[in-house]
């Protein structure tokens, strides 16, 4: 039996078009994502959340970029700015007990936030080592340059999600740390050998708990792969992602449209599920591109439907949560390492 199409779409507006309701009906992709433009107020994006919902007929899944400080979807005045991950590696050099205990419930408060407008999947966290020199694209979304520590926090941030009814995806494997360039803008290259990587990068990633998705990265590791970047890469998503790394969840594809890819969304489509990706993402919302994606896109089956079920097969309602104690109870732990409350 085949699901729905291997691919996540996002949208124009703040509201589902005329024709953008008929084209997901008539496609059936697995999921939706949604961005800054798609934002406005509270009971706007919930009203937006219900009409993909009841658009798809099933409760499809609705995620976000919502890590925290400069990648952050939806804002203040009507949702907290929560700091970016570089904060709690602060608090991890003074006492990782406590960086552990505020990742957690700093993605508690993200959740809460998220499922009360209908959102149940968050494009975080970010696991990427920081690695000095390197493209601040990741810079201070990385939780820290020890990978040990950032699989820790990582792991938590799955949690604190999943408490408040939210999947996490690890992003972007098997590492973006290292790039020299911003993939949405160029196509990044690593020359880094392999035995490091694989100390460091790739071993921030095998240390995580709980992971049920992921991101690829749209870079190119030289030692590995020296044509194809890891999203286009059999060898790479094979031989590293799901062997050294051990990841064997739901691999989605970075965004499609993004400039460190070269030929038609056809072509780019057809790359990154040849290689391994079990689904791609297309994030602008131009009508057009996502024709041209969904002609090329499959149903999922096999192992990408297993996967694909199992995630969620995992979502959970939320559990028992004060907001406002867990805000105290962040500041109080930051405090408590000697660090100003974020």
């Amino acid at each position: 039996m085949s699901g729905a199409a291997a691919v996540t779409f996002a949208l124009a507006g703040e509201t589902l078009g005329k024709d953008e309701k008929a084209f997901f009906r008539d496609c059936d992709p697995w999921g939706f994502i949604l961005f800054a433009r798609n934002v406005d107020q509270p009971r706007q994006v919930r009203a937006l959340t219900d009409s993909l919902r009841d658009c798809m007929g099933r409760d499809v899944p609705v995620f976000v970029d919502q890590e925290g400080g400069r990648v952050q979807r939806l804002r203040a005045p009507s949702w907290r700015n929560a700091p970016p991950a570089e904060r709690f590696g602060q608090v991890w050099d003074r006492a990782p007990e406590l960086a552990l205990e505020a990742v957690r419930i700093n993605h508690q408060l993200i959740a809460h936030e998220l499922y009360a407008v209908g959102i149940d999947a968050d494009y975080a966290p970010c696991a990427d080592i920081r690695v000095k020199g390197a493209h601040d694209v990741i810079g201070d979304r990385a939780f820290h340059a020890d990978p040990q520590a950032v699989a820790a926090m990582a792991s938590a941030a799955l949690e604190g999600l999943l408490h408040q009814g939210v999947l996490g995806v690890i992003k972007h494997l098997p590492g973006h740390g290292r790039a020299q360039a911003d993939s949405h803008h160029d196509l990044p290259i690593v020359d880094t050998d392999e035995e490091t990587l694989a100390a460091t990068d790739f071993a921030a990633f095998r240390g995580i708990k709980g992971a049920l998705m992921a991101m690829t990265a749209h870079v190119v590791y030289r030692a590995i792969d020296a044509d194809d970047c890891a999203t286009c890469s059999s060898e790479v998503i094979a031989r590293i992602i799901r062997g050294n790394i051990g990841f064997d969840g739901l691999l989605m594809s970075d965004d499609l449209s993004m400039k460190a890819l070269s030929g038609s969304l056809r072509a780019r489509t057809r790359r990154a599920l040849g290689a391994g990706c079990d689904m791609v993402i297309h994030c602008n919302g131009v009508m057009a591109e996502m024709v041209e994606i969904a002609n090329a896109t499959p149903r999922l089956d096999h192992a990408a439907l297993r996967r694909a079920d199992a995630a969620l097969a995992a979502r959970r309602s939320p559990q028992g949560f004060d907001p406002g104690a867990g805000l105290e109870a962040l500041a109080r732990l930051f405090e408590e390492a000697g660090l100003q409350a974020p």
